[in-house]
């Protein structure tokens, strides 16, 4: 999430982050937590001196509640002689490292310490010194079911990364920019065929459309190599949400907003976590989406829509423009713990998203292609992929046990009865179906983190 520079960082030190507020101490003797928040937002000044008295009153005051906030001084103001490195280590106990990243990852392990009084407000106010914009999403008194402590900048403002709505498609002829071997986000809803290529959506990481009448929204977050298809319809609701991203991250996962409510969602796990809607109980049903190259693509649905280049947006869509050099590499962007190392972090896995079904199997159980017959409890399940274009379909089995009918994997059998493999379901040469199950591609770490609980396949 830091395709779009902002040089407003640097500047934190010399802003006026609220009002003044009176240090006046309890009945007690203990500060009060506004005499608390104003110290702390004391660390954030541009004189030295404020700085360095606002730090050993904190240090003095001995309560590990303002680590959250220093923390993120670490990160916006810089640390020349580790004062604020070493606050946090006299009020922690901890010594995770010198830098932001190695902090988040110390505080991510450590739930118990909970913010002061205020860190909400506090919080809400450095965020707006980036962008007055993000007021919509943090305040004073917000509702939120995540740790707002580990909401992190991904580096843009409020739509820095602008998603599509109800774009513009055309016909494969008119796609002439598309390669062969290129990647696709494939989707197919009653028939109604469309190819999202990734070299656009890398840009906008977001797109609201409507595909065979069904109002869905792709929730693509980069940073943890999940585009994930989302009916955008909710009970209750009498318009589908329009998604955007908000320029926040969580745990390295985009937290993408709704345009109605201005509430902050989990992109992976389809849930409102921050904001009015945060405790409704909704959570976004997922459909499935296929990635694959364009040249399969176009073989299987010749009668394709394909997103056109026309966007409205003035961005330089060659492939791998945008996140070429993450996608290449090892390593995150953003902290997140790594709790499961079964597998490395950004090691794909296909994610079957079935409710109490949900599983990963990795990618790479589907080099050269591959037919997989397996159960998730009472789901017989068949999936059937290759990942040399990170292509993986999932079914409902029904008991059948599948093989592979070709090489090229348009066809399974199973019994000696011939099914062919279509986006919507297998179908059987007497005409019966088994339905499509959803799921999507991830990286491991974002799967393992969000999703913990759900088994991985050969374990």
């Amino acid at each position: 999430m830091t395709q779009t520079p902002c040089t407003m960082l640097l500047g934190f030190c010399l802003l006026l982050l609220a009002a003044p507020l009176n240090a006046r101490p309890s009945a007690s003797g203990a500060l009060a937590p506004e005499a608390v928040e104003r110290i702390v937002r004391d660390v954030f000044e541009g004189d030295p001196a404020i700085r360095r008295s606002a730090l050993e009153r904190l240090e003095a005051r001995g309560n590990p509640d303002v680590a959250p906030a220093l923390i993120q001084a670490l990160r916006f103001i810089g640390d020349d002689g580790r004062a604020i490195v070493g606050t946090l280590e006299a009020l922690t106990g901890a010594r995770p490292g010198d830098r932001w990243h190695e902090w988040m990852l110390w505080q991510e392990a450590h739930p118990e310490i909970e913010p002061f009084d205020g860190f909400d407000a506090f919080k809400a106010d450095i965020m707006a010194a980036i962008d007055p914009e993000f007021r919509l999403f943090l305040r004073r008194g917000v509702k939120h079911e995540i740790r707002l402590e580990e909401i992190a900048w991904g580096g843009v403002v409020k739509d820095g990364i602008p998603a599509l709505i109800n774009p513009t498609h055309v016909e494969p002829p008119e796609a002439d920019y598309l390669l062969d071997d290129e990647l696709v986000f494939g989707v197919q809803i009653n028939g109604d065929a469309r190819a999202y290529p990734f070299r656009i959506l890398d840009w906008h990481e977001m797109f609201n459309d409507v595909v065979g009448g069904v109002p869905v929204a792709l929730a693509y977050c980069t940073l943890c190599g999940s585009g994930i298809l989302y009916e955008t319809e909710v009970s209750g609701r009498a318009e589908p949400l329009v998604f955007g991203s908000s320029g926040f991250l969580y745990r390295s996962n985009k937290l993408m907003y709704d345009r109605q409510t201005n509430s902050l969602w989990n992109q992976f796990t389809g849930r409102p976590v921050v904001g009015p809607l945060t405790g409704s109980g909704i959570e976004l049903k997922v459909r499935p989406v296929t990635i694959t190259s364009w040249k399969n693509w176009l073989k299987r649905h010749p009668d394709t829509k394909v997103l056109s280049l026309d966007t409205g947006y003035d961005r330089d869509y060659r492939p791998g423009r945008s996140y070429g050099a993450y996608f290449a590499s090892p390593d995150l962007m953003f902290p997140a713990l790594m709790a499961d190392a079964q597998l490395k972090p950004k090691d794909y896995v296909f994610a079957l998203r079935a409710g109490e079904h949900d599983k990963a199997w990795p990618l790479s159980d589907f080099e050269g292609g591959r037919v997989i017959n397996d159960a998730v409890g009472d789901l017989d399940v068949v999936l059937i992929g290759d990942s040399a274009s990170r292509t993986v379909r999932a079914y409902d089995a029904r008991g059948r046990d599948f093989s592979a009918a070709g090489d090229d994997l348009e066809s399974v059998v199973a019994g000696g009865e011939i099914w062919r493999v279509e986006e919507e379901a297998l179908v059987g040469a007497n005409g019966d179906r088994l339905p499509r199950l959803p799921g999507h591609i991830a990286y491991w770490f974002a799967w393992s983190g969000f999703k913990a609980g759900a088994p991985l396949a050969g374990n």
